[in-house]
């Protein structure tokens, strides 16, 4: 017997052939579609126009199914569905860059860099199915490229928004400096380099905390991100050739580099001489480059730190200007000490940023915003603390007063000018009362001078601050 098939979509008739064991097989599903396509008549007009058809619908259905794809992978609401990135998502709701989409900054333009990255980002989805990261920082692959900033922004700027900064734009860019050696922190405050984007807190992040943890010391560069690269510039390196100079450190290295500078210290320091050297090494570094900001020390400078180099608004005070003003400024420290770390606070001066606690940093908040209204009262205290840790202060105060004249002399008619709490209080910016103890949290004093050491008996008149 025989029978006669038919490919009903194309309506091509099979000849008849006899039936054997073998055809009674029923043929697998590829091996069914290859017999369909070979018996296709391509010769026929119809068919080729049947086959146009389908080829049109099928890459429309493709293509248009994958732009779909990109397009929606591209979307900041994608970026969100996620909650390990729920700090990097709510930051850039709250930043300046919350109109663009997140691959405007982090893909590079093109469509073969496009499309390299969503192969490349298939990890993230490994890592999202197979194990969460501790913690979403860029690498050094993946930093920013000026190419992406330049596609919104101009390079010939040269002066800042305010109208305050005078920057050369242009200049810092053919030279090689890549934008984000200053920008890093535009769209995401820097939350990495700060530690607050771990897994333990991310629970706490909401458009609230976002907008508080958006300041303005964290978005824009700060004045250690111009004076370090200032300063190593001057010392013969350009230090944003190495990307890791521009991206906070990868989490995964940071206790092996922990572990690698403490056993750096225990091998080169040994002794309490040799830690204490180090610390006035370091404090002498800072002390140096203050002094260069303020136009003090213009030695081997290739580039001018000054201020006034590239702040046009900066102007000494007229109080400054005074006669003796270094030698009579105490009083208006005490009285004025939060004007004047609104400029002397070198915190401000240094590139790298703390770890941060966003617990701590929300409780501080709060209690910021109830004391908001409440205006600094002098308090000798703050202001000794002040004295000791600020590097402006310090400067000058870690060297011996004027006023002290010889040690022998001093030191015999120095009562005089400890007799009340005040006068006492003032001693103690630079000394301390008692011995310091070796395990103690309070900050050090500039000298090893305590008074104690003389007045073991204890003083006359005591009266402590």
């Amino acid at each position: 017997m025989g029978r006669v098939s038919q490919v009903a979509f194309w309506g091509k008739k099979d000849k008849e052939k006899p039936e054997s064991r073998e055809s009674k097989k029923k043929p697998g599903l590829f091996r069914r579609i290859w017999q369909k396509f070979r018996n296709i008549d391509w010769k026929d007009p119809v068919t080729r126009w049947k086959a146009l058809f389908v080829a049109l619908i099928g890459s429309v259905v493709i293509f248009g199914g994958g732009y779909g794809v990109i397009s929606f992978t591209n979307s900041p609401s994608f970026c969100s569905s996620c909650h390990e990135m729920a700090p990097e998502y709510t930051t850039f709701t709250a930043s300046s860059h919350s109109e663009i989409s997140c691959v405007q900054c982090h893909i590079k333009p093109g469509f073969v860099n496009m499309m390299t990255h969503k192969v490349i980002s298939l990890k993230e989805v490994y890592h999202h199915v197979m194990g969460i990261p501790e913690q979403i920082v860029q690498t050094e692959h993946e930093a920013v490229s000026d190419e992406n900033c330049l596609q919104c922004h101009s390079k010939n700027r040269l002066v800042s928004a305010s109208g305050d900064l005078i920057v050369n734009h242009k200049g810092h860019i053919e030279e090689g400096v890549p934008c984000i050696s200053c920008h890093a922190g535009i769209a995401h405050a820097k939350i990495a380099a700060r530690g607050i984007n771990t897994e333990e807190v991310r629970g706490h992040w909401t458009e609230e905390v976002a907008q508080q943890m958006m300041e303005k010391k964290y978005l824009a560069p700060n004045m250690g991100t111009c004076i370090d690269c200032h300063d190593k510039v001057n010392n013969g390196e350009k230090p944003w050739k190495d990307v890791a100079y521009l991206v906070p450190p990868n989490p995964e290295h940071l206790e092996e580099a922990a572990k690698e500078t403490s056993n750096a210290v225990k091998h080169e320091v040994n002794t309490e001489e040799e830690a204490k050297e180090a610390v006035a090494k370091h404090d002498e570094k800072t002390q140096k480059i203050i002094l260069e900001a303020l136009g003090k020390q213009q030695k081997d400078v290739k580039i001018s730190m000054a201020c006034a180099t590239c702040h046009e608004e900066v102007n000494i005070p007229e109080d400054h200007k005074v006669a003796d003003w270094n030698q009579n400024h105490g009083g208006t420290a005490l009285n004025q000490l939060d004007k004047c770390v609104d400029c002397h606070q070198d915190s401000k001066w240094f590139r790298d940023i703390p770890k941060e606690d966003l617990i701590s940093l929300l409780k501080m908040a709060e209690v910021e915003e109830e004391q908001k209204d409440h205006k600094y009262q002098p308090n000798i205290t703050v202001v000794r603390e002040q004295a000791r840790i600020n590097k402006f202060c310090s400067a000058c105060h870690s060297d011996r007063p004027n006023s002290h004249g010889k040690s022998d002399q001093y030191l015999t008619s120095h009562a005089d000018n400890a007799k009340t709490a005040d006068q006492k209080a003032e001693c103690f910016v630079c000394h301390d009362r008692e011995e310091p103890k070796a395990d103690s949290t309070d900050v050090k004093a500039p000298t090893d001078v305590y008074c104690q050491y003389c007045h073991r008996t204890g003083f006359k008149d005591d009266v402590k601050n």
